[in-house]
Formats: structure tokens, C-alpha cells, sequence
């Protein structure tokens, strides 16, 4: 790890990230979500090919973004609890930036399917736009989490390598 980057935790906030409860709601909903996703753009796109399922599409799209609400809300939690705000902490700025993105388009999504102004196709391809937004925001979620593992593998080999020191100097002391 570079002594230029920061890292994405420190090591009370690992701590609290490790602890919490919220941890293990996120990595429970993370891979529902995404399964609703695939479920749902396969719908969307059978609609787009075939002119059939639209209905069920829609209700998939609904259900999708129930489900984005669910782990924004817990996700916010979460945030609160590991960085003491509960969203834009220095660690997953960007992250929730491109989230507010997600949910505007899901948003605008369900407000037009309310109000009926956006024919089906619109309101298929509108959905479609949020999902593509929806899977640049998973990527720069599995990044993170991908940074924050090999950031807890330095820092065990670094704790290691001090253990080592100090028992080789605590050896030739005596």
C-alpha cells in the first residue's frame, strides 16, 4: 500500500466496521439486490425483444427498487455507525455521490409509472438507464471492498513483521 493513499479505514473504524451488525445486513442485501437485479433486466429485456411481460417487468423494476431503498437506508446506517455520518464519509464519497444517481433515476422511474406521462417503452428504457447507473455503482462498491481486504491483509503482515522485530531485538538484548 502506498504511503500516498489513505486508507480506507482507520483502525477504530475496522473496528467498528468489524463489530457492527449493520456489516452483515449489507452483505446479505448486496447479493439479494443483485439477484433481483439479474431477474429483473432479464425481464426488461425480454419485454425490449418480445412486446410481452410488460406488467411483470414493471413489478420487477418496483420490486428492484424497494430493494435499492432497503440497502440505501441500511447502508446510511451503516456509514453512521463506521464513520460517524451517515453519508458522503471521506472513505466512500464518490461511492454515495454515484448512489444519489441510482436512486434519482429509480426515483424518476416509480414517479413516472405514477403518473402515467412516459409510455411503457420510455419508462422501460428509463429503467434501464438506472440500471446501468445501478451496476457502475456495484463496481465502485466491489472495488472498495476489494481495497479494504487487501488493506486488512497489509496491515495483518505489517503487525506480523513488527512481532517478528520486536522478538528478534527482544532475543539479541539478552
Amino acid at each position: 500500500m502506498s504511503n500516498l493513499t489513505k486508507p480506507l479505514y482507520t483502525p477504530d473504524q475496522r473496528k467498528r466496521r468489524n463489530e457492527s451488525v449493520w456489516t452483515l445486513v449489507q452483505g446479505i442485501l448486496a447479493p439479494v439486490q443483485f439477484l433481483i437485479f439479474i431477474v429483473s433486466f432479464c425481464l426488461v429485456i425480454r419485454y425490449l425483444f418480445t412486446g410481452d411481460g410488460y406488467e411483470i417487468a414493471t413489478v420487477s423494476i418496483v420490486i428492484k427498487t424497494i430493494a435499492l431503498y432497503l440497502i440505501m437506508i441500511t447502508g446510511s446506517i451503516w456509514e453512521k455507525v463506521v464513520f460517524g455520518k451517515y453519508l458522503f464519509a471521506d472513505g466512500f464519497f464518490w461511492e454515495d455521490v454515484f448512489s444519489m444517481l441510482v436512486l434519482a433515476l429509480h426515483t424518476a422511474y416509480l414517479y413516472f409509472l405514477w403518473n402515467g406521462t412516459l409510455s411503457a417503452n420510455e419508462l422501460i428504457y428509463l429503467a434501464l438507464a438506472a440500471y446501468v447507473a445501478y451496476l457502475i455503482n456495484a463496481a465502485q462498491f466491489l472495488w472498495k471492498l476489494r481495497v479494504a481486504r487487501y488493506e486488512g491483509v497489509a496491515d495483518e503482515i505489517v503487525l506480523e513483521e513488527e512481532r517478528n522485530e520486536r522478538n528478534i531485538s527482544g532475543g539479541m538484548a539478552t
